[in-house]
């Protein structure tokens, strides 16, 4: 447990480092340097944005009193007193700290032998005594474990502080290492004790879905469970435990919504640019996974922080589920490697056989971005898999990852955009071309050969997490490229004709309302034109708008596809049409109550359901973002390829097999 805080002090130095967080006492508290990764920042930016947040509110709420204090409990390396005092907010208040005694030791020397900390205290009141190991005129410094309730209290007791004074309590991911029984001890003393209090939790949700999942393993791992999860495993549970352990008030969000309605708009644009980002969905996910909770008791008025921006009612309750489809390992002849990656891109080249090419994931036991193209051929109602045969292995195919690949004719297909690194320009275009007649019945019959293109429509493909989809004007085909997102722009909502022979820029007029700019999105073929669903928007909010792109005699027409119940907003899905009806797989949404699943729009209509995926035959977690689908209309049968990403600090998490699901029953009923 406690090498998990020293862990966290190191990300939260390396995130102030790069300016999310003004911080400039974190590097004094924290011997190791570390630059951890932006999605690591961006977690720990949003940590210690909601602490912030709170915090202030409280003093700012209670400054008509001549006394307050504040109690950080397992505070570790904490700069909490520091920032607070140097702000000048710290008149009337007096900070206390507690942590395993080894901890408090270790930083009241750092305070002792670092000027610039020891200046901010001020007199220290005679050198540490017994549990006591720093004590300033408003800065308390206690070595206890937290889990002895009545060695607690004895020792804060000893150290000052006062049981009728407005009282902040800080636990932020420290409460979930106790035992259940420990944990609800001390939220009830510090309601039944304190005549005027307010308690700050900060910790984590959800522990059953596929992220949380990998969550929990990676704290088993470093054998410190998360205990709480299990009896409190959401926000409306963890608000009820306050309600019942003598808390009269109580306010709770998941990082999703504190982002989303507590954040100033001008202060999300300032850390979406702060540096190259492109785990939108790994980001997302650990905000899901996250909660804030504010309870207060005896206060004057009222002490609620999380919903004083709030113009959004609370999580929308659970998903209404029309019926679940089951999840089963894809029936394979081959031992199937190389299809344990994300951001790839899967297609059917002829009617029995799936290429993948790109993507991040394992090749040769060890993660990178993936070289080979990998190849799945039906045969007698099995799978075999294996490499492909590249014509000329020595051809630049630039490992991409949110590229698409488009089937052209049966021997020629287009590869366009794509990245290397979110920093670096989007790619260009390809041609990959196989054996007109290979009647392919073994992965080894199959070949590639790569044709690199530098057609005039070049500048339109620099770009990545977009879309390109066939449609048909006047009997000609044409790629619709459209929407995604580039190294200088985040999101665009622009879209390019191309003509399929030469890949030049053709001008079609197109009238109707414009979709606002997305990426991630999914792209469908349907009656010549297109159907686009959901996507990130501008603001890296999951969109729920699908349109039609119709085809009109003299050019195309934008229309809005109604649907209802709403469509909830996702990105990062797949789909595909089939008898008049838009097939949404997977994707993230804000929802944390559960994981998208399949949703079955009805065109003509616009009925709108949702179906779970039930995962009980599957040994490991099923993530469905950054995947790729695949569907045969004949057998109504859905492949899932790849999918998965790096869980924050967790890990990284590939699918380890396709899964198959049958689509027949939910295709014929709906």
């Amino acid at each position: 447990v406690q090498g998990t805080g020293g862990s966290s002090a190191v990300s939260k130095c390396s995130a102030a480092a790069r300016g999310y967080i003004q911080d400039r006492f974190l590097r004094l508290l924290v011997g190791r340097r570390r630059r951890r990764a932006p999605l690591v920042h961006r977690g720990y930016y949003i940590r210690a944005r909601a602490v912030d947040h709170c915090v202030q509110d409280f003093l700012l709420k209670t400054q008509s009193h001549p006394r307050t204090q504040i109690l950080s409990l397992g505070a570790g390396f904490d700069s909490l007193y520091f920032r607070l005092k140097d702000m000048g907010l710290l008149h009337h208040t007096v900070v206390y700290e507690v942590d395993f005694p080894n901890v408090a030791c270790q930083k009241a020397t750092l305070i002792k032998r670092i000027k610039e900390l020891s200046a901010l205290v001020g007199d220290v009141r005679g050198e540490g005594l017994g549990v006591i190991t720093f004590s300033g005129e408003d800065y308390k410094l206690l070595g206890v474990d937290l889990s002895e309730l009545s060695e607690l209290e004895r020792a804060l007791e000893e150290a000052g502080l006062d049981n009728e004074i407005p009282t902040l309590f800080i636990a932020e991911v420290v409460l979930t290492y106790m035992e259940n029984s420990r944990s609800d001890a001390l939220i009830q003393w510090a309601a039944e004790h304190f005549s005027q209090a307010c308690f700050l939790l900060y910790e984590q949700i959800h522990p059953e879905d596929p992220f949380g999942c990998v969550m929990q393993q990676h704290f088993s791992q470093l054998n410190s469970a998360l205990h709480s999860l299990a009896q409190y495993p959401d926000c409306e549970a963890q608000q009820r435990r306050f309600f019942e352990k003598g808390w009269s008030e109580c306010s709770v969000m998941d990082m999703n919504e504190f982002f989303t309605h507590c954040t100033p708009e001008d202060e999300q644009q300032r850390v979406q640019a702060l540096e190259p980002f492109d785990e939108y969905e790994e980001w997302h996910l650990k905000c899901s996974h996250y909660f804030v909770l504010t309870a207060s008791k005896g206060m004057e008025s009222s002490w609620t922080p999380l919903l004083s921006n709030m113009t959004v009612p609370h999580c929308d309750g659970p998903v209404r589920m029309a019926g679940s489809i089951t999840a089963v390992v894809c029936a394979t002849h081959s031992e199937i490697s190389g299809l344990r990656r994300y951001g790839h891109h899967s297609v059917l080249i002829k009617p029995n056989v799936i290429l993948t090419t790109g993507g991040f994931g394992e090749e040769d036991g060890q993660h990178c971005r993936m070289r080979n193209f990998h190849v799945l051929v039906k045969h007698a109602g099995y799978w075999k898999a294996g490499c492909v045969k590249r014509e000329n292995p020595d051809k630049r195919w630039d490992e991409r990852l949110y590229h698409t690949v488009s089937c052209l004719s049966s021997s020629l297909a287009v590869v366009v955009g794509g990245r290397t690194s979110p920093s670096s320009a989007g790619l260009g275009m390809l041609w990959l071309k196989f054996p007109e007649t290979s009647n392919a019945l073994d992965p080894g019959d199959v070949t590639v050969e790569l044709v690199s293109l530098q057609p005039a429509a070049e500048p339109a493909a620099l770009r990545w997490r977009h879309s390109t989809t066939e449609v048909i004007f006047k009997g000609k085909k044409y790629l619709f490229l459209y929407g995604g997102r580039s190294a200088m722009e985040p999101v665009l909502g622009d879209w390019y004709f191309l003509h399929t022979q030469e890949l030049s820029c053709t001008v079609i007029p197109v009238e109707g309302p414009v979709p606002e700019s997305r990426h991630s999105h999914s792209a469908c073929s349907w009656k010549g034109g297109v159907l686009i669903a959901g996507g990130l928007g501008a603001v890296e909010q999951p969109l729920g708008s699908v349109f039609f792109l119709r085809e009109l005699e003299h050019g195309f027409q934008w229309q809005t596809v109604e649907t209802h119940p709403p469509l909830i907003p996702r990105y990062s899905h797949t789909a595909h049409v089939h008898d008049g009806k838009l097939l949404l797989v997977g994707g993230v949404w804000f929802h944390s109550s559960s994981v998208p699943g399949i949703t079955v729009i009805d065109l003509m209509t616009g009925l709108c359901l949702d179906y779970a995926i039930n995962v009980e035959h599957l040994e490991w977690p099923l993530m469905l973002h950054n995947h790729s689908s695949v569907f045969l209309p004949n057998e109504k049968e859905l492949l899932l390829i790849g999918g998965g990403g790096n869980c924050f600090s967790f890990g990284t998490h590939l699918n380890p097999e396709p899964v198959s699901l049958s689509l027949s029953n939910i295709l014929t009923s709906h």
